[in-house]
């Protein structure tokens, strides 16, 4: 029987696993002409607030 190794990213302080659960992607779009949100995050402190509220509520990667 074979083992298969799963490879792992690491960003700062944080890794992430691939293949042991399923993750979590939350999209956050900062373009003006972004057709989902409107370029409501534009301003970087409005984008760094939805990304840590993503985090908070389950998404592994941003």
């Amino acid at each position: 029987m074979s083992v298969v190794a799963f490879p792992e990213i690491r960003c700062r302080e944080k890794t992430l696993s691939l293949g042991s659960k399923v993750l979590i992607m939350g999209i956050l779009n900062v373009t003006p002409d972004s057709f989902s949100d409107g370029g409501w995050f534009l301003d970087p402190a409005l984008a760094v607030d939805q990304a840590q509220k993503m985090v908070a509520e389950g998404a592994d990667i941003i």
